[in-house]
Protein backbone atom coordinates (compact mmCIF):
# COMPACT_ATOMS: atom_id res chain seq x y z
CA UNK A 1 0.00 0.00 0.00
CA UNK A 2 2.86 2.39 0.87
CA UNK A 3 6.76 2.87 1.47
CA UNK A 4 8.47 6.07 3.56
CA UNK A 5 11.28 6.60 4.84
CA UNK A 6 13.39 8.17 7.85
CA UNK A 7 16.01 10.03 8.66
CA UNK A 8 17.89 9.62 11.88
CA UNK A 9 21.38 11.34 11.88
CA UNK A 10 22.15 11.03 15.22
CA UNK A 11 22.31 7.27 14.81
CA UNK A 12 25.60 6.25 13.25
CA UNK A 13 25.54 2.94 11.78
CA UNK A 14 21.75 2.97 10.63
CA UNK A 15 20.74 6.62 9.81
CA UNK A 16 17.85 5.11 7.75
CA UNK A 17 14.92 3.27 7.92
CA UNK A 18 12.78 2.59 5.43
CA UNK A 19 8.49 0.96 6.15
CA UNK A 20 6.72 -0.57 4.07
CA UNK A 21 2.58 -0.87 4.62
CA UNK A 22 1.80 -4.43 3.22
CA UNK A 23 -2.27 -5.09 2.95
CA UNK A 24 -3.79 -8.77 2.30
CA UNK A 25 -6.41 -8.11 0.63
CA UNK A 26 -8.41 -11.25 1.07
CA UNK A 27 -7.74 -11.42 4.94
CA UNK A 28 -7.73 -7.32 5.58
CA UNK A 29 -4.39 -7.97 7.27
CA UNK A 30 -1.66 -5.17 7.22
CA UNK A 31 2.19 -5.86 7.85
CA UNK A 32 4.18 -3.24 8.36
CA UNK A 33 7.60 -4.16 7.65
CA UNK A 34 11.02 -2.18 8.49
CA UNK A 35 13.97 -1.95 6.59
CA UNK A 36 17.40 -0.59 7.89
CA UNK A 37 19.54 -0.18 4.54
CA UNK A 38 23.32 -1.04 4.79
CA UNK A 39 25.94 1.85 4.17
CA UNK A 40 28.32 0.61 2.15
CA UNK A 41 31.72 2.04 2.27
CA UNK A 42 32.30 1.83 -1.92
CA UNK A 43 28.94 4.14 -2.49
CA UNK A 44 27.95 7.95 -1.64
CA UNK A 45 24.33 6.52 -0.92
CA UNK A 46 22.81 3.76 1.51
CA UNK A 47 21.69 0.60 -0.53
CA UNK A 48 18.42 -1.44 0.06
CA UNK A 49 17.02 -4.68 -2.56
CA UNK A 50 14.27 -3.32 -4.50
CA UNK A 51 10.74 -5.03 -3.76
CA UNK A 52 9.45 -3.85 -7.36
CA UNK A 53 9.76 -7.06 -9.19
CA UNK A 54 7.39 -8.73 -6.56
CA UNK A 55 4.74 -5.62 -5.86
CA UNK A 56 4.86 -3.36 -8.89
CA UNK A 57 3.33 -0.82 -7.44
CA UNK A 58 6.00 0.04 -4.79
CA UNK A 59 7.53 1.32 -8.44
CA UNK A 60 6.93 5.20 -7.21
CA UNK A 61 7.33 4.98 -3.44
CA UNK A 62 10.73 3.86 -3.99
CA UNK A 63 11.56 6.64 -6.71
CA UNK A 64 9.65 9.34 -4.33
CA UNK A 65 12.69 7.98 -1.14
CA UNK A 66 15.38 7.50 -3.73
CA UNK A 67 14.77 11.70 -5.43
CA UNK A 68 13.97 13.12 -1.12
CA UNK A 69 16.27 10.56 0.96
CA UNK A 70 19.31 9.39 -1.41
CA UNK A 71 18.54 5.83 -0.37
CA UNK A 72 19.59 3.39 -3.76
CA UNK A 73 17.19 0.60 -4.76
CA UNK A 74 18.86 -2.43 -6.40
CA UNK A 75 17.48 -3.87 -9.17
CA UNK A 76 14.79 -1.00 -9.13
CA UNK A 77 13.03 -0.66 -13.28
CA UNK A 78 13.35 2.92 -13.79
CA UNK A 79 15.57 5.20 -11.06
CA UNK A 80 15.23 8.71 -12.35
CA UNK A 81 14.39 12.06 -10.10
CA UNK A 82 10.41 12.79 -9.83
CA UNK A 83 9.55 15.41 -7.61
CA UNK A 84 12.41 17.74 -8.03
CA UNK A 85 14.62 19.12 -11.13
CA UNK A 86 17.05 16.86 -12.63
CA UNK A 87 19.91 19.28 -11.88
CA UNK A 88 18.89 19.17 -8.08
CA UNK A 89 21.73 18.37 -5.67
CA UNK A 90 21.21 17.11 -2.32
CA UNK A 91 18.40 15.33 -0.84
CA UNK A 92 16.02 17.89 0.57
CA UNK A 93 14.20 15.42 3.32
CA UNK A 94 17.65 14.72 4.81
CA UNK A 95 17.42 16.35 8.40
CA UNK A 96 21.39 17.39 6.87
CA UNK A 97 20.53 18.88 3.72
CA UNK A 98 21.53 22.71 4.37
CA UNK A 99 19.18 25.41 4.05
CA UNK A 100 20.57 27.21 1.77
CA UNK A 101 23.38 27.26 -0.34
CA UNK A 102 21.66 25.95 -3.51
CA UNK A 103 20.31 27.14 -6.73
CA UNK A 104 16.76 27.40 -7.93
CA UNK A 105 15.24 27.13 -11.53
CA UNK A 106 13.16 29.64 -13.02
CA UNK A 107 12.16 30.71 -16.22
CA UNK A 108 13.01 34.10 -17.44
CA UNK A 109 10.71 35.37 -19.82
CA UNK A 110 12.66 38.90 -20.97
CA UNK A 111 15.92 36.44 -21.72
CA UNK A 112 13.38 33.31 -23.26
CA UNK A 113 15.10 30.69 -21.40
CA UNK A 114 16.20 29.29 -17.53
CA UNK A 115 17.47 31.38 -15.42
CA UNK A 116 19.41 29.54 -12.32
CA UNK A 117 19.10 32.02 -9.24
CA UNK A 118 20.72 30.92 -5.46
CA UNK A 119 18.45 29.85 -3.11
CA UNK A 120 18.29 32.42 0.32
CA UNK A 121 15.45 31.32 2.61
CA UNK A 122 15.16 33.40 5.43
CA UNK A 123 14.88 32.22 9.29
CA UNK A 124 12.61 35.17 10.83
CA UNK A 125 12.21 35.32 14.34
CA UNK A 126 8.21 34.87 15.44
CA UNK A 127 7.11 36.06 18.20
CA UNK A 128 4.06 33.11 19.62
CA UNK A 129 1.34 34.42 22.65
CA UNK A 130 0.58 31.18 24.10
CA UNK A 131 -1.61 32.76 26.21
CA UNK A 132 -4.55 33.28 24.45
CA UNK A 133 -5.75 31.91 21.50
CA UNK A 134 -7.85 34.62 20.50
CA UNK A 135 -4.64 37.59 20.32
Amino acid sequence: MDAWACHFPEQVQTPFQINYLLLNIIENQRVLLRVFPDVVESSAWPVVESITPIFKGSNWAEREIWDLFGIFFTEHPDFRRILTDYGFEGFPLRKDFPINGYVELRFNYSKGGLLYQPIKLSQDFRKFNFQSPWI
